[in-house]
């Protein structure tokens, strides 16, 4: 909320970089905390946890559906500043409701420290968050005393963290004390997934970036009478996933003991999100890359990732719930989110290969390894499932 606040000031760069800051302290509490509120809820071999996470990814989108309309069509129309000021005031809200709600329908769950630190672990902590911040502010000083402090710099050395941090992550993992054996197992069975889903964001993510790009330049505009603003297309993800969500929600519920392991659902998600990359190769191999394409070809984009996305995003929220060491609870929930950061971090380094000149090869060949990803992945999947040590 603060975060966006700031946004809605103008002053150039430097309430740019103060709210973005505050939205990545805000999303690093707030994330993956309340999803494991929710895992919480259920116990860890409960065929109704799947279930519970489509619904409250379902509730997440709803926001992510309303957004593009509102701030977009303020931001577009009047002033982006005001748009920003949208999105707090809708923050504020939410932050009352849950203060309001949240001791009469979620009680003390998740106010309880699974693993707090004992004593003396607290300055071996503020000495590890210390040197790295030491280690962050030497290598900003150095970049800027040889003239490499540049967009360009900063993007690479997210991206390069995008992968470090988590690879950190597993490796202390596996090695910790804390981790009982079959937590460990459990751990490996995880870090394939992680990587699957690591390349699925590489893809679903890309609506936000090639297809907002592919949307204004490259789609008719005019459909069934109606002129169709570019940014609205964002809503469509969201739209799908709110629709669909308690459809796959019944659906695990029904299908119980006989639902596809997670490593399957996961294949799913995957296959389907280099399908929609294939898709996108046909407007180009058909009609050419000099023309605009029909709205349909992305809507068709959209809703097979987002598909793609109910069989993977949801259930890897549920899935790190249950296969985190106890001692790495909510760290874990984090590691899962720089599974996301990871595929950024990727389409930082592609995306700018995309053009008119390239749009098919680079449709064609991102598809084609998610694909192959996911061929990979469902081979696997009986060694994962026996990793996971009777989780299902």
């Amino acid at each position: 909320m603060l975060g966006h606040i700031t946004l809605s000031l103008p002053g150039g760069v430097g309430p740019l970089f103060i709210g973005m800051l505050f939205i990545i302290l805000g999303s690093g509490l707030m994330k993956p905390n309340i999803s494991n509120i929710v895992g919480d809820l259920y116990s860890p071999t409960s065929e109704k946890r799947d279930a519970a996470f489509s619904l409250f990814y379902m509730a997440v989108n709803i926001g992510a559906f309303v957004a593009p309309f509102i701030v977009s069509t303020v931001g577009r129309q009047v002033n982006f500043h005001l748009g920003f000021s949208l999105a707090a005031i809708g923050m504020a809200f939410g932050l009352i409701t849950y203060i309001v709600t949240s001791r009469k329908y979620i009680g003390d769950i998740g106010k309880q420290i699974k693993s707090p630190l004992q004593i003396g672990e607290h300055k071996t902590l503020l000495k590890r968050i210390s040197l790295g911040f030491a280690i962050v502010l030497l290598l900003v000083l150095i970049a800027f005393w040889t003239d490499n402090l540049t967009v360009q710099m900063f993007v690479n050395f997210i991206s390069f963290l995008g992968f470090l941090i988590p690879t950190c992550y597993f490796v202390v993992m596996i090695f910790s004390k804390k981790t009982k054996k079959i937590e460990r197992s459990r751990v490996i069975a995880y870090i394939p997934l992680f990587i699957g889903a690591m390349m699925f964001w590489t893809i679903q993510e890309q609506g936000a970036i090639i297809m907002a790009q592919y949307a204004d330049q490259r789609t008719q505009l005019e459909f069934l009478g109606f002129s169709i603003d570019p940014g609205w297309f964002q809503s469509v993800n969201p739209f799908f996933i709110v629709v669909f969500s308690p459809v796959f929600a019944a659906i695990w519920t029904k299908l119980g003991s006989k639902q596809p392991s997670t490593p399957h659902k996961f294949t799913i998600g995957i296959f389907l999100a280099g399908l929609s990359f294939l898709l996108m190769t046909l407007p180009g191999i058909l009609h050419g890359t000099d023309t605009l394409a029909h709205p349909l070809w992305l809507i068709g984009f959209f809703f097979l990732v987002t598909i793609g996305e109910l069989c993977l995003s949801p259930i890897g929220l549920s899935a790190t719930t249950k296969l985190a060491p106890k001692a790495f609870a909510a760290q874990t929930m984090s590691v899962w989110g720089l599974a996301n950061a990871a595929g950024q971090g990727v389409n930082a380094q592609i995306t700018p290969l995309y053009g008119a000149n390239t749009e098919i090869a680079y449709f064609g060949i991102i598809g084609g390894v998610s694909v192959l990803i996911a061929l990979i992945l469902f081979f696997l999947s009986p060694k994962i499932s026996s990793y996971m040590r009777g989780l299902h």
